[in-house]
C-alpha cells in the first residue's frame, strides 16, 4: 500500500513476520518450503476497521432510521438495556466472525459492555483495540470516578495480540471534566482515545445555538447544559483540551468554520462510515475541507444498527461494503486511496505503521488473499479490479497463521 503492485509476487513468511516480498523469479523460495498457490488473485496487507460497535451486531435491522438523531438514541439505549450478557457476547463473536470473513484482521471497536473481555479477546483470531465507552451523564457519576472505573478495566486486559484504550463517547454524552481527565491520562500512559464527534446536525445545533431536540432532550434529563452556545462540537473538544494526534474522531459530519483546519492542526484523525452516514441521512460528508486542511481520513463499518439492508442481501460487518458505498458517493476519489483508508492510514492513526498495514520485510504477517477473474495489466487496473470484489476473501493470516480456510499446501510457487 505505500508502492505499486508487484506482479506475479511471493511473500514470505517467518515467525509471524514478513520475511522478504517481491517478484518470483527473484525471491523463490528453497524448493522445500511449504507455500501456496493462490493463482489469479491479490494479496493484501489485512483490513483495518478504524471504528465499530461489535456489541450491537445481532441489532442489525431492529431499528428503523428515524427523522431525530435524538429519538435514535433513545431507542438504541432501551433496546441494549433488554440484553443480558450472553446475547452481547453472541453478538460480539457473531461480528468478529464477519469481519474475518470478509478481510478485516484488525478493529478498533468501541467496548459499551466490558464485562465481555478478555474472554471474547481469546475467542477470535482478530486483532482486536477495545475502546472502553464512558459516559456518566445519565447516571449523574463524577468524572473522576468513571474515568477510574475505565483505567481500571484496562489494568486488568493483559493480551498478546489485544489492547485497551478509553472511549469517552461523544460531547453530549460526556462532561467537559471527563474530557479533560481523560485527555491527561491517555497521553500520561500512551493511550488512544476515540470518540464520536459532530455526528448529526442535532448535536451541531446544541453546541452552537444551545438549542434543538437534542439540546432540550438532555436538559430534561438535568445534563449540565452551561458547555453549550457558541462553539461548534470540534471547538468544544479543543477547549477541554481533547484534540491530539492519539485521538480517532469518528463521523464529523458537521463542521464550523475552521474546524477542519483545527483538527488538521492537532493531528487528529477523523473516520467516516458510509453505510451508516446513509442510514441516518446526513448532509454531504466535507471530504473536501477534511483533505484540503490534510485532516487523516480512515473508513470504518459503525455498527449493524445503522446499516440499511440492501435487497435480499444479508446485513454484514464488511469493509468492502463500505467502500462501496463510498465511491458510490464520491466517485472522484481515486481507487488506491480508497484502499489506504483501510489500511495504511488506520495502521499510522493507530500507532501501527510499519507492523500492520502494508506488506513489506519485517511488518506482521498479517495480510489476505482477494480473487480475481482475470489478471490486470496495469497498476490501475489493480486498484480497480480489488474494489470490485464482493464476497469473503479467499485465505486470511494473522501474524503468518492461516484464520480462514486455505488451499492445500504445496511446494510450488
Amino acid at each position: 500500500m505505500t508502492g505499486p503492485p508487484v506482479p506475479d509476487a511471493v511473500v514470505r513468511i517467518h515467525r509471524g513476520r514478513i520475511h522478504s516480498v517481491g517478484r518470483w523469479r527473484e525471491c523463490r523460495p528453497p524448493r522445500a518450503e511449504p507455500g501456496h498457490d493462490f493463482g489469479s488473485s491479490v494479496l493484501l496487507p489485512g483490513l483495518i476497521n478504524a471504528h465499530c460497535h461489535l456489541d450491537y451486531t445481532d441489532m442489525a435491522g431492529r431499528i428503523p432510521p428515524r427523522r431525530s438523531f435524538t429519538d435514535w438514541i433513545k431507542l438504541i439505549t432501551m433496546a441494549k438495556a433488554e440484553w443480558d450478557l450472553e446475547e452481547y457476547r453472541r453478538s460480539w463473536l457473531h461480528g468478529a466472525t464477519m469481519l474475518l470473513r470478509t478481510g478485516t484482521t484488525t478493529v478498533a471497536d468501541v467496548e459499551a459492555v466490558p464485562e465481555l473481555l478478555p474472554s471474547c479477546w481469546e475467542e477470535t483470531p482478530l486483532r482486536v483495540i477495545s475502546f472502553i465507552e464512558m459516559t456518566g451523564i445519565r447516571a449523574r457519576r463524577d468524572p473522576a470516578d468513571v474515568l477510574a472505573g475505565a483505567a481500571a478495566v484496562l489494568n486488568r486486559l493483559q493480551h498478546p495480540r489485544c489492547r485497551a484504550a478509553f472511549s469517552p463517547h461523544a460531547p453530549y454524552s460526556t462532561r467537559p471534566a471527563l474530557l479533560q481527565q481523560a485527555a491527561t491520562l491517555a497521553r500520561q500512559r500512551g493511550l488512544l482515545l476515540m470518540t464520536h464527534v459532530a455526528e448529526s446536525e442535532e448535536e451541531y445545533a446544541m453546541f452552537r445555538r444551545a438549542a434543538g431536540p437534542m439540546y432540550e432532550w438532555l436538559q430534561r434529563n438535568e445534563r449540565d447544559m452551561s458547555d453549550c452556545g457558541g462553539v461548534t462540537p470540534v471547538q468544544h473538544l479543543h477547549r477541554a483540551g481533547y484534540l491530539g494526534p492519539n485521538l480517532l474522531a469518528v463521523h464529523v459530519n458537521y463542521l464550523g468554520w475552521g474546524d477542519a483546519r483545527l483538527l488538521a492542526r492537532h493531528r487528529v484523525t477523523v473516520v467516516h462510515c458510509p453505510r451508516s452516514h446513509r442510514y441516518f441521512g446526513h448532509a454531504p460528508f466535507p471530504w473536501r475541507r477534511l483533505m484540503h486542511a490534510g485532516v487523516r481520513v480512515c473508513v470504518g463499518t459503525d455498527s449493524l444498527a445503522t446499516v440499511l439492508k440492501d435487497g435480499q442481501r444479508p446485513l454484514e460487518l464488511n469493509l468492502w461494503d463500505e467502500l462501496r458505498e463510498l465511491r458510490r458517493r464520491e466517485p472522484w476519489i481515486s481507487p488506491m486511496r480508497l484502499l489506504q483508508m483501510v489500511t495504511v492510514e488506520p495502521a499510522r492513526a493507530l500507532g501501527l505503521q510499519g507492523p500492520l498495514g502494508e506488506l513489506r520485510a519485517g511488518a506482521c504477517a498479517d495480510l489476505i488473499v482477494v480473487p480475481l477473474g482475470t489478471v490486470p495489466k496495469t497498476a490501475r487496473q489493480v486498484w480497480h479490479a480489488v474494489l470490485e470484489h464482493d464476497g469473503p476473501v479467499t485465505a486470511s493470516f494473522i501474524e503468518g497463521r492461516p484464520v480462514l480456510p486455505l488451499l492445500k499446501e504445496e511446494s510450488g510457487p
